[in-house]
């Protein structure tokens, strides 16, 4: 079990964890819908098993890559931990027990599951054909708020959406600078990036213009919806987070991307979601 936690790095759930967990909540909040213990768990286990069966996935499609990059050489995969082909077993397996859990939530999450899957899946190959790639990882995280809505209420509304674009801009903005990393090695092997299509600056650019619609996105609820003051200051602290990383690293030293940077940004999405709570539930 350990060396499937590994492979899927468990550990980066905190990105869009707290975002579904404002989308299911939100609903609560904003409609007549009651608590459920049985629906917040089986949204829990379809956010873990999508994002289990994506990260499978990427790791099993991606192994040959990743065996020839120094910075993902040790990798599960490359490196001998996991076999390929159990990788892809256990891609399988969890897309199952997604599908299975939304059977179990209500009609239109199982019917709209093959198509969740297919974004959260799909990303892995983007790399190969558009610098747009991090635009589609974003897209898939950014399922979470708006999935977790649909868990309560089986209806799309218009706040829950623009969570979904707060993630979608926040995780293709971070994702950006993470791809930094290996900026040579892509354009070498042919792969695509904004980094390799913009070089560094022109990346740069994007992630920070990515991060301000990522934080307008979270600040424009406050006017759809009651809000106090707490929540203001969640957005204040979000915003002051994504300001925050973009100071931990330069076009010339990125050595702070792989731990603080993405520590950062762990800190961004559970702070705003706390404050976000908090907020609710003193308005209640």
């Amino acid at each position: 079990m350990k060396k499937y936690l590994s492979l899927v790095l468990f550990a980066h759930s905190v990105f869009a964890l707290p975002f579904a967990l404002i989308g299911f909540f939100l609903a609560l909040h904003t409609t007549e819908y009651a608590f459920s213990w049985k629906l917040l768990l089986l949204m829990l286990l379809c956010m873990v098993t999508a994002r289990n069966a994506a990260m499978a996935f990427n790791r099993y499609l991606d192994r040959d890559i990743d065996a020839i990059n120094p910075r993902t050489a040790m990798r599960d995969i490359p490196a001998g931990k996991i076999s390929a082909q159990n990788a892809l077993i256990f891609t399988i397996v969890n897309c199952l027990l997604f599908v299975t859990a939304t059977y179990f939530i209500n009609s239109l999450c199982f019917m709209l599951s093959p198509i969740a899957l297919f974004v959260v899946l799909f990303y892995s190959y983007t790399k190969r054909i558009t610098p747009l790639c991090h635009l589609v990882l974003g897209a898939g995280l950014g399922l979470a708020p708006i999935g977790a809505y649909l868990v309560i209420t089986g209806q799309f509304a218009t706040v829950p959406v623009l969570y979904g674009f707060a993630v979608l801009t926040w995780v293709s903005g971070f994702d950006i600078i993470y791809a930094l990393q290996d900026e040579a090695f892509d354009r070498a092997n042919k792969l695509n990036s904004i980094p390799v299509w913009l070089g560094t600056k022109g990346a740069m650019r994007v992630s920070e213009c990515l991060h301000v619609l990522s934080f307008i996105f979270v600040l424009i609820p406050a006017f759809l919806m009651p809000v106090g003051w707490i929540y203001y200051l969640g957005v204040v602290f979000y915003g002051g987070l994504l300001i925050y990383q973009h100071t931990l690293f330069s076009s010339t030293n990125l050595s702070r991307v792989n731990r603080d940077f993405m520590t950062t940004n762990g800190y961004a999405s559970v702070i705003f979601a706390v404050f976000y709570l908090l907020d609710i539930w003193l308005i209640k």
